[in-house]
């Protein structure tokens, strides 16, 4: 049986997705048969708990279109979107959660600003539901500053939603980086990019697989792949500490010899020798991500390993189902 070339692949990254993965499957089908264009859903199950697997196993071994890739552990969001970009082949790539929160709806959008010759299309969120104002507030403050410290112009409130053609998606998968961030890496590549906007849905069920703890590790993994400026913080405030204690040192040494008085505020000299002790702290702790950034690249260990693949013999599936 001959088949067309894959047009389009959709990545979508899964853990611990039960509850929403019949209604996801059900829609990205819907809006990519809509395309009449040959297409592929390449689910990444990142070591879920649940019944997320055997689902997805079930989807693959009953729509031609499906293909599955299935970690050995839990290794993480952006490792998954990376695997699946990996294992892609359609001229371009889709990367979408399965949450729902961003709608498939949009892909046809997309789709348009690619064939109008975009390289990346990116989804911008110009509202959010259901989320609670901390998110908000927390969300807004790092992408301002995630945008004023890297030296790259990643978007603000763009998310892991976005098109890639096929030369940027070879290229995002080219980078070697183990501590990935992707939007930031799909900025980085360059290209022709522009953004849709759309609403930003609350989660269709579940819980999201984003807490603080997370956010915080997503958020030191943007900052300190796209940015040396937290280390020249440190130096500069150090450099403050430096200064500001020897003016006081001068200070009190000159009324010592000249005025014949010990300098008042030794106290507060005290103060700013914790405050001080409390700067160094912070840029050890700085110096501390980076360092250990460059022992996880100098590991070499692979991103990710596979435990299952399924759907990428299509020809054998179609052959044993005539038999």
């Amino acid at each position: 049986m001959d088949r067309r070339p894959v047009e389009l692949s959709v990545v979508v990254p899964l853990y611990n997705e039960e509850q929403v993965l019949p209604e996801t499957y059900k829609r990205l089908k819907q809006v990519l048969d809509s395309t009449r264009e040959p297409y592929e859903i390449i689910f990444v199950d990142d070591g879920s708990r649940d019944r997320t697997l055997d689902l997805a196993r079930e989807f693959c071994q009953t729509d031609e279109n499906i293909k599955l890739l299935s970690f050995s552990r839990n290794f993480g969001h952006q490792i998954a979107i990376t695997a699946g970009m990996d294992h892609s082949c359609g001229s371009a790539v889709v990367v979408i959660d399965a949450d729902l929160q961003d709608p498939p709806e949009v892909i046809p959008a997309m789709i348009e600003k690619w064939r109008q010759g975009f390289d990346v299309v990116y989804g911008r969120r110009a509202e959010r539901k259901g989320e609670t104002f901390f998110k908000k507030l927390t969300a807004k403050l790092f992408y301002k500053l995630l945008h004023g410290l890297s030296e790259v112009d990643v978007p603000l409130d763009a998310g892991d939603f976005r098109l890639l053609d096929r030369k940027a998606c070879d290229a995002l998968k080219s980078l070697p980086e183990r501590n990935r961030y992707v939007r930031g890496l799909a900025s980085w590549i360059g290209f022709k990019q522009t953004g849709i906007e759309f609403v930003r849905e609350e989660r269709f069920a579940g819980e999201t697989k984003y807490p603080l703890r997370k956010m915080l590790k997503l958020a030191a993994d943007g900052i300190t792949s796209f940015s040396y400026k937290p280390l020249k913080l440190a130096g500069y405030l150090g450099t403050v500490m430096i200064l500001a204690s020897g003016l006081y040192l001068l200070y009190a040494l000159g009324a010592r010899l000249f005025a014949g008085f010990a300098a008042p505020g030794w106290d507060w000299l005290a103060a700013v020798g914790l405050f001080g002790n409390g700067v160094t702290l912070a840029a050890i702790a700085i110096l501390g991500e980076y360092i250990g950034r460059i022992a996880d690249e100098a590991k070499a260990r692979p991103l990710y390993i596979l435990k299952e693949k399924m759907g990428y013999d299509v020809h054998a599936k179609l052959r044993a189902r005539t038999r």
